[in-house]
């Protein structure tokens, strides 16, 4: 009875509020969260896959490929200089726009200068651009991210999510299908003065998106930016719980694709086939992700948490009826499109659940610090994933996977009242 009459209670706030779908991607904040997320995705893979294709085909070592690895290491460690974005306000385009303007020109540049180096003469110098461009890039994400937090009203949180992640995929698979053949014909230099060149454009994306109407106000001091996010995250009500739930709620569907690729090649899948899987995964996110948003807009967000995370864990035993099954083309595509497909739901609630955690003055180091924070378990897990596969056999791996979802959800069940009074405050803010 207290459950339902909380619910009712939720309802009646959100009569009203609710915006339809069509208004929602009507609204240009919207659009300039897809056209943000593009910016975002573009120079992704510029040191990551696209850098190891460049190296490998100059004939560098493996091992020494292998290192380049750590370039990708300011993406991770993003939240270090966040309160440094959140303190100190650019001389144009406020407080959110004007560092993402920055960096943008500053990836033009650096972009361009990391297609004139040469790996073969100057390695040191090729992994120093490298760095630089992972660098700015992650600065790039802290400001989006921050931006998004500031404009968009929470009933629309998972859709800008899924907004986010299609601009995000689909600028770093452009990037990559365009860049590579480009490469092949006329060079890696060219490569990447296009990719840089589009980067450029990105710019007019930023000059147009509208300033967040409650932008916040900057830390008055260095100090106030490291220590202020944190006090503010560990007042909120319920955020121990809240906390455990960010640890925990993607485990068992992070823990279940750290070896996807290997999988799908153990249970004797060749690598075109391999490449069908990982395409159908790339589209099957971007529909996950753009219907869990619609669908958050719907049934706020103790429901959809509950109805992606349970869909989250059941379909990892697929991948079980796979590992059982054999080599089957069809059951490997129905698997990873329903797996990430609903994968990309749940990502979309979750992100908008981590965003209500954030205060506008302060969101570019709190949505860092929590994205960071919930990243921790998918890198835990994944490290011991291929000794956990040697000790009991693929199908019985993705059974401990589901398993490992479990604990969420429990949590999630736990906290159905603290969230349920989160979002309803949250709506009540949104309607004064």
């Amino acid at each position: 009875m207290i459950a339902r009459h909380a619910r009712c209670e939720f309802d009646d706030l959100t009569a009203g509020v609710k915006p339809r779908l069509r208004e929602a991607l009507g609204d240009k904040r919207m659009m300039a969260i897809l056209f943000l997320g593009f910016a975002s995705g573009l120079p992704f893979n510029l040191t990551a896959a696209t850098m190891q294709a460049w190296l490998t085909s100059l004939h560098i070592d493996i091992k020494t490929i292998g290192m380049f690895a750590l370039v990708g290491l300011p993406y991770s460690f993003k939240f270090l200089w966040a309160p440094l974005l959140d303190r100190f306000l650019p001389p144009l385009l406020g407080r959110r726009r004007g560092w993402i303007l920055i960096y943008q020109l500053s990836l033009v540049i650096a972009i361009a200068v990391m297609g004139s180096a040469s790996p073969t003469q100057d390695l040191t110098s090729f992994a120093a651009m490298a760095v630089i461009v992972a660098f700015l890039s992650a600065s790039q994400d802290i400001v989006i991210d921050a931006y998004r937090v500031d404009s968009i009203p929470p009933t629309e949180r998972a859709l800008a999510a899924g907004v986010t992640t299609v601009g995000y995929r689909s600028a770093a698979m452009f990037a990559s299908a365009l860049l590579l053949p480009i490469a092949h014909r006329l060079g890696w230099r060219l490569a990447y003065f296009l990719i840089a060149f589009l980067m450029l454009l990105t710019v007019t994306a930023t000059i147009r998106a509208p300033e967040p109407q409650q932008p916040g106000r900057p830390p008055r001091t260095l100090r106030d930016a490291v220590v202020e996010p944190l006090k503010d995250l560990l007042n909120r009500k319920g955020i121990g719980g809240f906390l455990v739930l960010a640890l925990l709620y993607k485990a068992g569907d992070a823990f279940a694709l750290s070896l996807y690729s290997a999988f799908m090649l153990g249970v004797g899948f060749s690598l075109d086939q391999l490449s069908l899987g990982k395409a159908d995964m790339f589209f099957s996110t971007l529909v996950g992700t753009a219907l869990g948003g619609w669908v958050y807009m719907r049934w706020g967000m103790f429901r959809s948490l509950l109805v992606f995370g349970i869909g989250q864990a059941c379909t990892n035993l697929m991948y079980m009826w796979l590992a059982l099954a054999g080599k089957k083309l069809w059951l490997m595509v129905l698997a990873t499109s329903i797996d990430t497909g609903i994968g990309g739901m749940g990502q979309a609630a979750f992100v908008a659940f981590l965003v209500s955690q954030c205060s506008a003055s302060f969101s570019a180091t709190q949505y860092a610090l929590l994205s960071a924070f919930a990243t921790l378990p998918s890198k835990i897990l994944s490290s011991f994933a291929g000794y956990v596969v040697a000790s009991v056999g693929w199908a019985h791996f993705f059974v401990i996977t589901f398993l490992t979802a479990v604990p969420g959800l429990a949590v999630l069940l736990f906290l159905r009242r603290p969230l349920s009074e989160l979002e309803a405050r949250e709506v009540a803010s949104a309607r004064s």
